[in-house]
């Protein structure tokens, strides 16, 4: 989710009742520290606790030091990523490649807890290739180097976001631990929040690309969980409230070139499945002011509320070309 989770999203998720909301993945190479886009990400000024702060790298001395940089930044937790799949990462023998290392991925895992004194907890995957998932190796060595919680995606690198998560080992691994156990992967929806939780047993869910430009689907889950009823999807009134203030977040955090360029993704997700939708985005994209750009999300929206547009009408829509 990198490039997705910064402050202004964390925020956001957070106030629709995400409990817990993790950095974007930062280097641990000092050299590339002070560039402008970790100076970006690791900006937890006012963000509500707990703030966690997720560090990549393949170096065990290289994030034992980021783990300490960033505690004194302000993070109350540091997550060690192990499970990005991407190509440029991967190349650097970081994220997910560090699973075919499991000597190198100890000495991590010891390097980085003996060097804070907050809680580390680790996000993973099943294993690098399919076939020669080792997961459960993994898990059971990171419970010993005092992890305090592991996220599990329930794919292999191989998998990269193709295929469906396999939930079969998070089930074997929430049974082998004794710390908490947090299940991703494919959760896009209260029903089968309730679902994975249910047959894996986790203490938790993780919800990534489900949320962009759809905040609330943590209050939609949270409210599912606890009486078993579904939340009315929220009105188009208040999807335009949540877009523009995401909007003026976002300006602010990047100022006025990078704002208007990164917001473009954003309304890209919240606008996708709405009335001429497509159209509207091929418009949006060559704004290249943020006060013109946010003018004509408003417009869109307003022009949407005249129509009689709802939420549901898109609801309905997307379940009826997953039928076809």
């Amino acid at each position: 989710m990198a490039g997705v989770t910064d402050r202004p999203f964390r925020t956001l998720c957070k106030y629709f009742g995400a409990g817990h909301a993790v950095s974007e993945m930062m280097t641990a190479d000092k050299t590339l520290r002070m560039s402008k886009k970790s100076l970006y990400r690791a900006n937890f000024d006012g963000e509500l606790a707990p703030i966690s702060a997720q560090i990549a790298g393949s170096d065990p001395k290289d994030l034992a030091e980021a783990a300490r940089y960033q505690v004194a930044n302000g993070a109350q937790i540091v997550d060690i990523n192990m499970g990005c799949p991407a190509k440029k990462v991967c190349n650097k023998l970081a994220g997910s490649a560090l699973l075919q290392d499991e000597d190198l991925v100890a000495r991590i895992l010891d390097e980085v807890v003996a060097a804070v004194d907050v809680p580390v907890t680790l996000k993973t995957r099943l294993g690098f290739l399919n076939g020669h998932e080792n997961i459960l190796r993994v898990a059971q060595r990171a419970e010993q180097a005092g992890i305090a919680a592991l996220a599990l995606h329930g794919r292999t690198r191989e998998d990269m976001y193709l295929n469906t998560a396999r939930y079969d080992l998070i089930k074997e691994v929430k049974q082998l631990l004794s710390i908490p156990v947090i299940a991703n992967g494919d959760i896009d929806s209260p029903e089968k929040a309730k679902y994975v939780l249910d047959y894996t047993g986790a203490d938790a869910i993780m919800i990534g690309r489900a949320a962009q430009g759809r905040p609330w689907i943590f209050r939609e889950i949270a409210h599912y969980l606890t009486t078993g009823q579904h939340l009315a999807a929220p009105q188009i009134s208040e999807v335009k409230e949540v877009l523009l203030g995401h909007l003026t977040e976002l300006y602010q955090f990047y100022g006025e070139y990078s704002g208007c360029r990164i917001a473009r993704k954003h309304i890209a997700w919240y606008t996708k499945g709405l009335r001429a939708s497509n159209e509207f985005r091929q418009s949006m994209y060559k704004v290249e002011t943020t006060v013109e750009q946010a003018q004509v999300v408003e417009n869109y929206f307003n022009l949407l509320l005249s129509e009689g547009q709802t939420m549901h009408d898109v609801q309905v829509e997307q379940i009826n070309l997953l039928d076809v």
